[in-house]
């Protein structure tokens, strides 16, 4: 929005600069006090700071709610990607709070589990105490966020499934246990839920750690999700509930789940005892965590809840804890040197959940609606508060020599079988080698003596035969040629039986060297299989080797997770003091008014120590309302001014209104609206006349004193768009009364809102939509009851138009007013034709199929099959629903 008018501007910012200021601070890691008092916190007890981490969650509203009005006015708006709430205090006046997260009412059951509960559940599985805490009025969700099954539905399921999930998948079943409690506490008793018999627990807290536990309980070890679940079921039947006005299961008692984790980690460090030994030592360690999920009992009003009888002895028990918590978290927040924590079984049960040593995260639920405004805030001041409480994390851990040793003993057990396989598989491999090579060694060597053998026998006979054909040839060459033939042919017959004596020879020189090298192929063989059993042994070394390089990597890694966690730390040590130097003061001052109003001022800006503004019961004493009145009427323009704008801001609060208009303070405001031109008296004026005006009363005693007239000629006269916003405010306020449409509409209203459509801007036209629908909808209203009869007055008066042509207007707000006031108007007959003719049909067609919010998109749906004329004319233009 634009900038707001005077006191209302300052309230404003003041809250959000409340709000920014407690983050800021809670952000701060500071550490608390040691319970000895101011001693600093020795060695032994050094823990880490963790700030107590808050979520608010919004309901969706419930059938009731979307049953009693269409034109449900949210008094909540989130701001999720700012983790920001604004709470609505009247029409346009906000105040702001920031939180750690910030869920609307679409957010998933596992979105709200990885923001709120997941951390703490990690924390819990490195050995820390961890606590998940949900408060809020009965009725807005807290058992549903927390306790939900979802059997049928699994994305159903609540903090405490999904976190035994999580919890079960980190744990080792044969090294580590896991067992669970489930404690009620109902009239400031604690019960057993898995043994109801079991109704008297005593609370115990140990004298030298403070540590609070609750020995009495029954503990169940849990294996897996089943069983944990049936768990979850007996407690949930054993839990006490009771049917109020605010939510027909309401819960009557606190319930407490806890769960103990008893984790084995092992740890490895440079040995410095002897220089001799270099390497790593295992340090056996046993952490223990402790996980405690509250799903506290709503608080309640009890005239609001209809308490009566037994049920009302239970919400006095109830209220009487969440006040003694509230009290301890206020301790806590103001750092103060008494925390009461013995008021309450609840607060002792939490007392190691709030400035103690456990890691906390609080989901605070709310509901949309602005019947429960007051519960809703007092909800979220809750969890501002509890932003501001630091927790000092232990880890919890032991050293664990006897499961190390008996881990020790099952690891070397389980090497020695290895061992003994490896070594028989490798045995029988070597023997299966050499009896192959040996195979393959005579295999060869058989082969190749036999072959050797065939063709020593072929060449002793071929050169047997050559010798033999030689022989006779030389005898028949000597017989019948002795003298005839030449001694040459002679000479070249002796040559040939030389040559093949020669081939001979060669070939059994061939035969002995493959010989030679079929022993070279065996001795080979041989040599690769002494080969392959020295390299069984150089496996284990290798292995060993390979094991020593991964230990150091993982002490690498750890050293680096070291470093950037303190890189972490000082980034945010810089970042807060960075934004401490960029933090400046306003100011505030009247200058030149007289000592009442400085002691008006000095009282108006006043805080208390939780943050809020001090009561206007006490301004008034302080002050007086009728000296303020008398301000209005000074001579001096600038008191004149900052009068008007002490009085708007008083207006704005509820209990302050009967009051101003009991001491004269509504007809003062009228006055100066018909008196004075100045702009900003008759801005303010106007503010202050449209929070009076959102009171039924009031708005009767406006009309009676000509309040529209006045308001209808300043917004004819006014061209400042803030002032025509909040005449705007005040007309749209009294459209919405039954009782006054026709003198409205007779003197003027309906024509001032739509002359105000001339500014154009933004914030003043969804004030004229807001407007147009109140009127729209009373008008709807009277038509159903019979009170009235004939065209709608904003038919008459022209307004059509004007909403046909925003009626998808790409402001939210503007587009949602027109919306409802088309339905509301299509809801009669009379208003058909006119409607048709207007090309509204068209618009209402469209927010059936396309309109954002699913309420008014099933009255168009409604109203278009309800209505005959509409239904004849969608059959002409073959429209189909």
């Amino acid at each position: 929005m634009t900038s707001r008018s005077g006191g209302t501007q300052r309230g404003s910012r003041s809250s959000a600069a409340r709000a920014r200021s407690a983050h800021s601070l809670s952000a701060t890691p500071t550490l608390r006090r040691s319970a000895a008092g101011s001693l600093p916190l020795s060695k032994d007890d050094a823990g880490v700071p963790g700030r107590v981490r808050v979520a608010v969650r919004l309901r969706p509203r419930n059938q009731e709610e979307l049953v009693e009005d269409a034109d449900f006015a949210d008094c909540v708006e989130l701001q999720p990607e700012l983790k920001r709430l604004r709470l609505r205090k009247n029409n346009w006046d906000f105040d702001t709070y920031e939180f750690d997260e910030v869920l609307t009412e679409f957010a998933s059951q596992r979105r709200v589990y990885e923001v709120v509960a997941k951390p703490v559940v990690e924390s819990v599985l490195e050995g820390y105490n961890g606590t998940v805490m949900a408060y809020g009025q009965t009725g807005t969700g807290k058992t549903h966020t927390l306790g939900r099954l979802g059997e049928e539905d699994t994305s159903a399921r609540g903090i405490m499934v999904r976190s035994m999930e999580d919890i079960l998948a980190s744990i080792s079943p044969q090294t580590d246990s896991l067992s669970v409690s489930y404690l009620q506490l109902y009239m400031e008793t604690i019960q057993d839920l898995l043994d109801p018999a079991n109704d008297n627990i005593a609370i115990v807290e140990d004298p030298k750690t403070g540590d609070v536990s609750v020995p009495g309980a029954t503990s169940v070890d849990i294996r897996d999700e089943h069983s944990f679940m049936e768990l979850l079921r007996i407690g949930e039947a054993h839990r006490i509930a009771a049917n109020t006005k605010l939510n027909t299961e309401s819960s009557r008692s606190h319930a407490i789940l806890m769960v103990h984790i008893r984790k084995s980690v092992v740890q490895t460090g440079a040995e410095t005892s002897s220089s001799s030994q270099l390497g790593k030592s295992f340090k056996p360690l046993v952490r223990k965590g402790k996980l405690v999920v509250v799903d506290l009992a709503g608080s309640e009003r009890m005239h609001k809840s209809g308490s009566e009888g037994h049920v009302l002895e239970e919400t006095k028990s109830i209220n009487l804890s969440l006040s003694a918590l509230g009290k301890c978290i206020n301790a806590l927040a103001e750092n103060s040197t008494h925390v009461p924590v013995r008021d309450s079984k609840l607060t002792r049960l939490l007392k190691d959940s709030f400035g103690g040593t456990a890691r906390t995260s609080l989901v605070v639920t709310i509901g949309p609606s602005p019947r429960h405004r007051g519960e809703t805030a007092s909800t979220i001041l809750f969890g501002q508060r509890a932003m501001k409480v630091e927790n000092m994390l232990k880890i919890k851990e032991e050293f664990d020599y006897r499961g190390l040793s008996r881990k020790l003993e099952m690891q070397l057990d389980a090497v020695i079988a290895e061992n003994e396989r490896r070594q028989k598989s490798c045995n029988d491999e070597l023997e299966r080698i050499s009896i192959e090579a040996q195979n393959r060694i005579t295999e060869a060597e058989r082969n190749y003596s036999h072959a050797f053998e065939r063709e020593k026998l072929k060449y002793q006979m071929e050169y047997m035969d050559s010798v033999k054909k030689l022989e006779e040839k030389l005898m028949n060459c000597q017989s019948k040629h002795d003298h005839d033939v030449p001694a040459g042919k002679t000479c070249n017959g002796q040559m040939n039986g030389s040559e093949e004596a020669m081939e001979l020879k060669r070939l059994l020189q061939n035969e002995t060297r493959l010989r030679h090298e079929t022993e070279d192929e065996a001795n080979r063989l041989r040599s690769q299989l002494e080969q392959f059993m020295q390299s069984e042994d150089g496996g284990a070394l290798e292995i060993c080797n390979l094991r020593r390089m991964l230990e150091d990597e993982i002490d690498q890694k750890r050293k680096l997770e070291e470093e950037i966690a303190m890189l972490r730390s000082q980034l945010l040590q810089l970042t807060f003091n960075s934004d401490q130097m960029r933090r400046g003061s306003n100011g505030d001052g009247f200058s030149g008014l007289d000592s009442l109003m400085s002691q008006f001022r000095n009282s108006q800006i006043n805080e208390t120590g939780n943050g809020q503004k001090a009561p206007m019961t006490s301004l008034f004493e302080q002050v007086g309302l009728q000296k303020i009145l008398s301000l209005l009427e000074s001579e001096d323009a600038s008191v004149r001014i900052h009068a008007v704008k002490v009085v708007a801001n008083l207006a704005a609060e509820e209990s302050n209104q009967q009051r101003i208009v009991e001491a004269g303070g509504l007809t003062s405001l009228l006055m100066l609206l018909r008196n004075f031109e100045d702009e900003t008296i008759r801005r303010v004026a106007a503010g202050a006349i449209a929070n009076l005006a959102m009171n039924e009363y009031n708005q009767e005693l406006i009309m009676s004193e000509g309040g529209i007239g006045l308001l209808s000629m300043t917004a004819a006269d006014a061209d400042d768009a803030q002032t025509l916003r909040m005449v705007a405010g005040a007309i749209a306020n009294l459209c919405g009364n039954d009782k006054l449409q026709k003198r409205l509409r007779s003197e003027g209203g309906i024509k001032a809102l739509l002359g105000m459509v001339r500014c154009g801007h933004s914030e003043v036209l969804s004030q004229i939509a807001r407007g147009i629908a109140n009127f729209a909808k009373c008008e709807s209203r009277a038509s159903t009851q019979g009170r009235k009869t004939g065209r709608s007055f904003l038919i008459e008066d022209g307004a059509l138009p004007w909403i046909v042509q925003n009626a998808n207007n790409e402001v939210a707000p503007i587009r949602r007013h027109i919306e409802l006031a088309l339905c509301h108007l299509a809801q009669h007959e009379v208003n058909a034709k006119d409607m048709i003719n207007g090309g509204a049909l068209w618009e209402l067609v469209r927010i059936s199929r396309d309109c954002s919010r699913e309420d008014i998109r099933s009255l168009a749906h409604r109203t278009l099959s309800g209505s005959p004329t509409f239904r004849s004319e969608m059959r002409r233009l073959r429209i189909d629903l």
